[in-house]
């Protein structure tokens, strides 16, 4: 975890207000427009020093919302504040360019393949500074990310895929970001790769102090890396939550799930875990259900669930979550329903 405050601090550094982003889409020349519901009202704040991470399936907005947020897409409705300034309104830009960095899935993607690896990081300084003093600093800050001055020199190909993610770290950090946004910035490297980027990621917000919106499927990393952990559904966020608490203290049924998805080091321990994720498949974002969009995957939904959103609401001083059981249900997902009236 980092050594963030967890968000104790006063006004947030980034604002995120009731985002939605809605796609139309048309899925043949024979079919109709349907609509999307990629995000759909999303709320949050980001602290100075902090690192929220964002975790969900494949497919539940993360994405679509990382890029809202760094001003790569308009949302279709709601507010992005980075200091008290809108993201996205164009008198805003001076405001807040280059402060708002993203680290991709995708490193390799993520560099001109036609560029020099010194090039592609000092791109953020192009109208900023000469292009000897952006060669110096880019250089400066592939080593202080771990590379040499000659990788500079080399092509993206030419690097290992931990190289080419280091020097995309470098080339957010270049225009001295207040928030970086890593979108899976670890999926695509293999395990040792992602200890090393990890330990980056932690050094750069200590020696930086940079505030880290980490987005990832993998619960057990955002554990580590962050300060509060936000999971997200099918285009809503149902709790946000402390790291510190969140495995002994979840209150919404996916997180229980995902908390008791993550493998034991314990071979005996683990066998006796089980997972009570309902078999039906992931609803479409163009078609989400009624109600509460978890309840028809959830081992205690009831007809309040099918009928009613939850709205995302305190429970404690830190903890929100938008169930309409939230308290009353077990600690663990393996545990039998203690709603009354629940399916058994």
């Amino acid at each position: 975890m980092t050594g963030g405050n967890g968000g104790d601090q006063g006004l947030p550094l980034l604002r995120v207000q009731d985002v939605k982003k809605y796609f139309t889409v048309r899925r043949s020349l024979q079919s109709s427009h349907e609509t999307v519901y990629a995000v759909d009202g999303v709320s949050f704040d980001l602290h100075v020093g902090e690192t929220l991470g964002l975790v969900g399936e494949s497919g539940c907005g993360k994405s679509t919302l990382a890029r809202v947020v760094t001003g790569l897409q308009r949302q279709t409705a709601g507010s992005v504040l980075l200091s008290g300034v809108e993201v996205h309104e164009r008198r805003s830009h001076e405001a807040i360019r280059g402060k708002l960095q993203m680290v991709f899935q995708d490193p390799a993607g993520s560099l001109d393949p036609k560029h020099r690896v010194a090039d592609s990081v000092a791109e953020p300084l192009v109208g900023r500074a000469g292009r000897q003093d952006r060669q110096t600093r880019a250089l400066h800050m592939l080593e202080r990310v771990g590379l040499r001055s000659e990788h500079g020199q080399r092509y993206p190909h030419q690097l290992s895929g931990g190289q080419q993610q280091r020097a995309c770290i470098a080339r957010a950090l270049i225009s001295d970001p207040s928030v970086i946004v890593f979108d899976e910035a670890l999926s695509s490297l293999d395990v040792s790769q992602q200890a090393q980027i990890a330990d980056l990621i932690r050094d750069v917000q200590h020696d930086f102090e940079s505030s880290h919106l980490f987005i990832t499927h993998d619960l057990a990393t955002a554990f580590e890396l962050s300060d509060r952990i936000a999971i997200m559904y099918l285009g809503e966020i149902v709790e946000l939550v402390p790291v510190r608490s969140f495995e002994q203290n979840t209150l919404h049924p996916y997180s229980q799930i995902l908390v008791d998805a993550i493998l034991d080091p314990d071979p005996a321990q683990q066998k006796q875990r089980q997972t009570a994720l309902s078999d039906a498949d992931i609803p479409s974002a163009a078609r989400p259900p009624s109600g509460c969009r978890f309840h028809t995957r959830c081992p205690y939904a009831q007809d309040r669930c099918v009928e009613e959103r939850p709205a995302l609401r305190l429970h404690g001083a830190e903890h929100r979550v938008a169930c309409h059981f939230a308290g009353a249900l077990p600690t663990s997902s393996a545990s039998a329903p203690a709603v009354p009236g629940a399916p058994a």
